[in-house]
């Protein structure tokens, strides 16, 4: 199965998570939020991610799996520590990645959101592959979804403040809007 974005970008894997449903009718989609993920924690191979999104982890392969045992998560993106994105979830429809979450008084982010999750934790910088490609996957869907302005690329910490961290310290907020802001000149350049 193709997804939506797969003819956007060569290099992106298509998988298909069945952690997933239709958005409300009428909904609009405004809003992007920002995730880190590594598992087991301070690992960083998508094999797990993988296996944890397409319902499939073996939550004996690792003791800090067991309390993912039953859980249903996915996100529309992953975008692994050398910039490789993975769309596990068509934009027009909802992944679960966001959870019990509200922005700016509206409550249930996953009905209007796209969910990317990065590679990462608290302890490492992300890496220079993921700022751009994060980047240019959000400059896509800006184009795609124009009510997603640069203050509607949010981390999951701005929605759930009480539950969530992510994406975390490391990630810099102020290197990610300065490669959105170059990709949006380069395509200016390039359309000119």
């Amino acid at each position: 199965m193709q997804h939506d974005f797969a003819h956007h970008h060569e290099a992106m894997r298509q998988l298909h998570s069945p952690h997933q449903n239709l958005r409300p009718a009428g909904v609009d989609i405004d809003l992007i939020v920002l995730h880190a993920i590594s598992l087991p924690a301070g690992e960083f191979d998508m094999q797990y991610i993988e296996a944890l999104f397409l319902g499939a982890l073996d939550c004996h392969a690792h003791p800090s799996f067991e309390d993912l045992s039953g859980l249903q998560v996915s996100a529309h993106f992953v975008v692994d520590r050398q910039g490789i994105i993975s769309q596990f979830v068509a934009t027009e429809h909802r992944a679960w990645h966001a959870g019990l979450s509200s922005w700016q008084g509206r409550e249930a982010c996953n009905d209007y959101a796209i969910g990317i999750e990065m590679i990462g934790d608290e302890q490492r910088p992300f890496t220079a592959a993921q700022y751009r490609e994060t980047a240019r996957l959000c400059r896509r869907l800006m184009q795609r979804y124009p009510a997603i302005s640069t203050e509607r690329i949010v981390g999951h910490k701005d929605i759930a403040p009480d539950r969530k961290w992510d994406p975390g310290i490391q990630w810099d907020w102020q290197h990610f809007h300065r490669s959105l802001e170059r990709i949006r000149r380069y395509r200016d350049i390039i359309l000119a």
